[in-house]
This record gives structure tokens, sequence and C-alpha cells, in this order.
């Protein structure tokens, strides 16, 4: 079924790309570690709670899609787990409807901030005067790719609703708990 390769295809990139934040995210503690131990013989760095602060929003914003696809968002199925085929896939659906369309506002409202950013050379209020836009380039990015990534899962679910295979959308769109069995 294309709809399950499609899925396929986006774990596998949207893994790749959370092993890229993962190694982002390792180089800065170790920046972070550094600054500590240059702290204990009166030296610093300087910044790093700024650097870090920026590493955890970029890693929020690309790390959103892998969870998505890995079925780590939180999820509140009191009502879910009572049914079973087609009514369920129908909840998990809805469910990414929701989602897709909550995502894609915040990447639509992340555009003004960034283009503000752009077209004020906006600096950030520090000692290290970090031009905004090189972080906030990469941090709308991580929200559109999330946003596309919602989009697709979405599509890809009401394409195998339509054809009726409902119990496909399971390992996709479904509860990380009830996954797990799956396998």
């Amino acid at each position: 079924m294309p709809e399950l390769r499609i899925i396929a295809a986006l774990r596998r990139l949207n893994r790749a790309i959370a092993l890229l934040v993962g190694l982002g995210l390792l180089g800065c503690a170790a920046f972070v570690l550094a600054d500590i131990v240059l702290r204990q013989v009166g030296h610093s760095f300087g910044g790093t709670d700024e650097i870090a602060s920026y590493a955890m929003a970029l890693a929020t914003s690309w790390g959103m899609a892998y969870a998505l696809l890995e079925l780590g968002h939180v999820r509140i199925d009191l009502v879910r787990v009572r049914t079973q085929g087609l009514v369920r896939a129908l909840f998990d659906v809805f469910a990414m409807i929701c989602m897709s369309g909550v995502v894609v506002a915040i990447a639509v409202k992340a555009w003004p901030v960034l283009a503000r950013s752009l077209k004020n050379g906006s600096t950030a209020n520090t000692p290290l005067e970090t031009p905004l836009a090189w972080v906030q380039t990469p941090w709308f990015a991580g929200w559109v790719w999330f946003a596309l990534m919602s989009c697709i899962v979405t599509l890809c679910a009401l394409s195998l609703l339509v054809r009726g295979r409902a119990e496909d959308t399971e390992c996709f769109v479904g509860a990380f708990a009830e996954a797990e069995t799956l396998k």
C-alpha cells in the first residue's frame, strides 16, 4: 500500500533528523559542561544558558514530527480504548485532523515572528546579541516540517479509511500502548 510506504519513508527520514538534533543537543551539553569546568578556574565562555535555550527550542520544533511518527505524543483516549475497528480509526483520524489544524496554525503564526526579526535585524537582548533570525529560521522550519508531516500522516490515514483499510491506520495514528501490542 502506498500510504504505508510513505509512512515508513517519513519515519526513516525523521529518525535521521532526530539523530542530527540529538547530536546537536549532545554538542550543546558538552559546551555547557566545558563552560562549567572553566568557571571553576575563573574563566567562562559566557552565554551558555542562552545557547542552551536556543538548542532546546530547535530540538522541540524538530522533535515534534519524530514524536508524531513514533506515536510519542500524549493522548487522552478514555473513549477510544473502548472501541474497535472503524470507530477507533475514526477517533484516530479525528485526533490527527485536530492536531494538523493546530500545528498548521502554529507554523502560520510563527512566520510573522521570523519575518519581523528579518525585517528589523533583531538581536537578542543579551550579552551575546545573537541575531534572532539565526535561531528563528531553523525553529520556524521545524514547525513547518511538523505541520507538513502532520498533514501527510492525516492524508494517508484518510486515504486508508476511504479505501476500507481502517485497521491499517493503527500503526501510525493509533496510541503507543496499543501499537506495541500490534508489532
